[in-house]
């Protein structure tokens, strides 16, 4: 599937993401995308990052040392996507004409929730283990990196959940763990290597931890200022950070 469904229906729903897409494409830089756009240089990064995640590939890509706080340019992918949404614009504008009763409206807006979840990231399912009233899934995130998620035999079955599945993994920012040198990942966990690529947040409190995965997604931590201090913690660090299974939620494209 060259466009995931989610991502599609992702895109359709939240136009103001695709602005920013453009924004980005006009000024090369988040930043000023970012003030173009009226939001915050965080909210823009957030924006970017969970639409890299769910796409196959990077939409947008970054680069230092550009004007106003490094440059930025849409990939070939970031670039065909704008020129899709374009068309589904006008494809949307046929529906929303063509229903019946403003309650048709509302109801497809109750069955397209957004979720609280930080960290969103696509995969296929590789794996699919029963362990008692539970199931292990295990899902292949492309550039040979695989975690594992534990739910219910359940909600197995109502996501009809099967090998080479398209599912999208939820997974709040408060549930991944920063892991120093000398710490040893929990047994059963998921523990991935990724890349420190900016530290958001005041000095005396939680810091918000962009990291870079292997596979060009990314993941959303936090952490306090003094653990960052104690380990030397600065962009471009590689670390490891775990989280387990059962805080891994799963979505399927409806």
């Amino acid at each position: 599937m060259s466009l995931p469904a989610l991502l599609a229906q992702h895109i359709t729903r939240r136009p103001q993401r695709i602005a920013l897409l453009q924004h980005v494409a006009e000024q090369g830089s988040i930043t000023r995308a970012a003030k173009a756009a009226g939001i915050s240089y965080k909210a823009a990064w957030d924006a970017i990052d969970e639409l890299n995640n769910l796409a196959a590939q990077p939409l947008v890509e970054r680069s230092t040392g550009g004007r106003g706080g490094g440059g930025a340019r849409l990939s070939a992918e970031g670039e065909r996507i704008l020129r899709l949404y374009q068309r589904l614009q006008a494809l949307q504008a046929e529906i929303l004409e063509s229903a019946e009763d403003s309650n048709d409206l509302a109801l497809l807006g109750r069955l397209m929730l957004r979720t609280s979840a930080r960290n969103q990231l696509q995969g296929r399912i590789s794996g699919l283990r029963r362990e008692g009233r539970h199931d292990r899934i295990s899902l292949d995130l492309g550039g040979g990196l695989e975690i594992e998620a534990l739910i219910t035999r359940g909600s197995t079955e109502r996501l009809e959940l099967a090998l080479g599945g398209t599912v999208v993994a939820l997974l709040k920012a408060g549930w991944v763990q920063l892991l120093g040198p000398d710490e040893l990942a929990a047994q059963g966990s998921n523990c991935l290597q990724a890349k420190v690529e900016e530290l958001v947040g005041e000095q005396d409190g939680p810091v918000e931890v962009r990291l870079a995965l292997g596979n060009g997604q990314t993941l959303c931590a936090f952490a306090e200022a003094d653990w960052l201090a104690q380990y030397q913690v600065v962009p471009q660090s590689m670390m490891r950070v775990q989280f387990h299974p059962s805080f891994v939620l799963l979505g399927v494209p409806v």
